[in-house]
């Protein structure tokens, strides 16, 4: 039998886990939704939004100490309309009521606290919050109980304070529209030099976040610059990151952050979208080096995502959870007591000093190891015995949604994989995760939904989806060369431009014209763990632009390119994604078109990494699907036997070369070199 408690909490039957986490606490919680603001304006109540996740930590924090205390939840639900959104279900959400946090408060993050008018227009901002006042600052029954009392008394004044509040979320400060340049590159670079911890890598103090997009951009800058600084930048923090707490020593995978500006002691969570974008970041860093230690880190923190991750039917999960056995971070946390259990006294001892596993609680690192280059590989047995016990001794949450625009970023780093590594097995779970979103995801219009769970696909695609799964799609093409990928890609570029493009003032809407009206349409522009969804639809565009040679491809990735470069003008480190497709833009960049009487060569994609090619494939069968996507291929006749390969730059072509032989011998040739 429910009981009354739960009978007013409204949660019961939502599907996020992050909901049905808060579905028992004696708050009287909404979902996000009309019943919610009908209830606060027949009510006339403020609304109390409360914005999560089901994997992080302070969150948890909070609901066990705030959102579950009697007294806490009795102030709330007498005076307020509470409401809880999955920050992963309602981005927009989120981001509108995150960027009215900064607003208020100069800064923000998860759980994100607010309080707004039945019209959703906000006025108090706040993060974690204990229900009482402790060290000087006030809790939240405080700040709920002032509140009340301006609410019958001086309700004018927060009024007022919520339309300030309101302009300033929806004016943005857009910047008017420029020109890609590459003086916005070399700023960035600078930027980040100076930000740059040389003993530790990474940049800036603790808490210190890995940020694929800063170390791809420096990548790309030393592979088309031949800037060695920013090629060891890149290196000492990826160093650095696989030697520290940060990586999963024994199951692979990386942490959300680094408590700490060693990456010795990590926020404990697994993100996909996080360990998607270092997984790719690792393997271009390897596809420049060759260093060992890259492929490495790669492929464990891949098989990560696929032992621990990967659902039934291809998709991935979206997180593990940062708590265990009711604690942060216990499921990782080990003793050499712990070791010695599962190893036996004489190889926990050399495997604690190599791992840094002491008599107290420690998390395994490499950092003071000499010879870390080696230690996976001469303690590949140990460490999954040790990843065994952990399993054993806690069991973690799982947040099981599979999230469009993540599983897009999973879809890409594979299909890197398949290219630089020439792994079948990661190539074909690209492709399986490609399925599972154009089977689960994708309406029978082409239309994108969010996320799937339970069966049951939901809540309407926004930008983020459609950029990087079309990019994603890009990216796969580039390793199986299927034109239904590129055909897929096409047709997400044209809905993009349909449903979010500002033909006006540029740039792209997060929130697609037909989706629900909040206080703001945001275009967001700064890269956060993830690409902004404006720079992944530039990354896309360009892509598609490229590939298609279709004029409205072109159009359309000009005017983006454009636009970002008036947004990157003051912080160019901070939109290092926008960045990266400016630079693709920037430098001339080269076509192959390899046309061939047979099958496509097997060694086409690795080519095309290698070489950083823009490569397409055309064979009798596959001739007339890729003339529909790119037309000018139909101009390339198919030869009576084995291939030719027409290599160009800028629409200019050699005569084409027959063999892999020849394609080199053009390759090497400094008209093409890289510049």
């Amino acid at each position: 039998m429910r009981n009354d408690t739960a009978a007013e909490n409204r949660l019961q039957g939502e599907k996020s886990p992050y909901l049905r986490q808060h579905a028992q606490d004696p708050v009287h919680w909404y979902p996000w939704g009309r019943a919610a603001f009908h209830a606060a304006i027949t009510g006339d109540k403020p609304i109390l939004l409360s914005i999560g996740y089901s994997t992080c930590h302070w969150c948890h924090v909070m609901a066990r100490e705030t959102f579950r205390d009697p007294e806490a939840a009795g102030v709330i639900n007498r005076g307020f309309v509470a409401v809880k959104v999955d920050r992963e279900e309602r981005p927009d959400v989120d981001g509108v009521y995150m960027a009215a946090c900064q607003a208020l408060t100069g800064s923000g993050g998860w759980p994100l606290t607010i309080l707004m008018t039945p019209d959703q227009k906000p006025f108090w901002a706040g993060t974690y919050l204990p229900p009482r006042g402790e060290n000087g600052r006030p809790g939240l029954i405080e700040v709920l109980e002032e509140v009340e009392r301006l609410w019958r008394e001086d309700r004018h004044r927060l009024m007022e304070l919520s339309r300030q509040v309101t302009r300033r979320v929806a004016d943005g400060g857009e910047a008017a529209a420029g020109r890609p340049d590459r003086s916005l590159l070399h700023r960035a670079a600078e930027e980040l030099r100076r930000r740059y911890d040389p003993v530790d890598g990474g940049f800036g103090g603790a808490p210190k976040f890995p940020n694929p997009g800063q170390l791809l951009l420096l990548l790309d800058r030393a592979r088309r610059e031949e800037d060695r600084t920013a090629l060891d930048m890149a290196e000492r923090t990826l160093t650095q990151m696989a030697r520290g707490g940060i990586f999963d020593q024994l199951g692979g995978g990386f942490c959300r952050y680094s408590t700490d500006s060693a990456w010795r002691l990590p926020h404990f969570e697994k993100m996909l979208c996080d360990n998607a974008l270092l997984a790719y970041a690792y393997l271009e860093v390897y596809a420049q080096t060759g260093r060992p230690l890259y492929r490495e880190t790669a492929c464990r923190t891949l098989d990560f995502m696929l032992l621990e991750l990967r659902l039934p039917g291809g998709g991935f999960a979206a997180a593990l959870d940062a708590d265990s056995g009711g604690r942060e971070g216990a499921f990782y946390l080990l003793t050499a007591r712990d070791v010695e259990e599962v190893l036996g006294v004489g190889e926990a001892a050399a495997f604690c000093r190599r791992f840094g596993i002491g008599a107290e609680e420690s998390v395994p690192q490499l950092l003071d190891d000499g010879r870390f280059e080696s230690a996976w590989r001469e303690n590949a047995s140990a460490c999954a015995r040790l990843a065994a016990f952990r399993r054993r001794r806690h069991r973690l949450h799982r947040d099981e949604k599979v999230l469009t625009a993540w599983n897009a970023l999973a879809i890409a780093a594979l299909a890197k994989a398949g290219r630089v590594l020439g792994e079948t097995r990661y190539l074909r779970a690209a492709e399986d995760a490609r399925l599972f979103l154009k089977t689960r995801l994708t309406r029978p219009d082409g239309r994108l939904y969010l996320r799937w769970l339970d069966r049951e696909p939901a809540v309407e695609g926004q930008l983020e989806d459609y950029a990087l799964y079309c990019w994603a799609l890009l990216e796969l093409y580039g390793a199986n060369f299927s034109v239904s990928c590129l055909r897929e890609a096409a047709g997400l570029g044209d809905r993009m431009a349909e449903l979010f493009e500002d033909r006006e003032a540029g740039g792209f809407y997060r929130a697609g014209q037909d989706s629900e009206v909040l206080i703001a349409r945001q275009k967001d522009v700064f890269d956060a763990a993830m690409p902004s969804g404006n720079a992944a639809a530039a990354l896309a565009l360009v892509g598609l632009a490229r590939l298609t040679g279709e004029s409205r491809f072109r159009a359309l990735a000009g005017r983006q390119l454009n636009w970002l470069a008036g947004q990157a003008g003051d912080y160019p480190s901070e939109q290092c994604f926008a960045l990266l497709a400016m630079a693709e833009a920037l430098y001339p960049g080269l076509e192959l078109v390899c046309v061939s009487a047979g099958e496509v060569p097997d060694w086409l994609a690795g080519v095309g990494e290698a070489y950083r090619l823009t490569a397409l494939a055309k064979t009798a069968d596959k001739a007339r699907g890729l003339a529909r996507v790119a037309p000018y291929t139909a101009d390339y006749p198919i030869p009576a036997e084995g291939i030719r390969l027409y290599l160009c730059r800028e629409g200019a072509c050699q005569a084409p070369a027959d063999t892999l032989e020849g394609l080199r011998r053009l390759l090497a040739d400094r008209v093409y070199a890289l510049s």
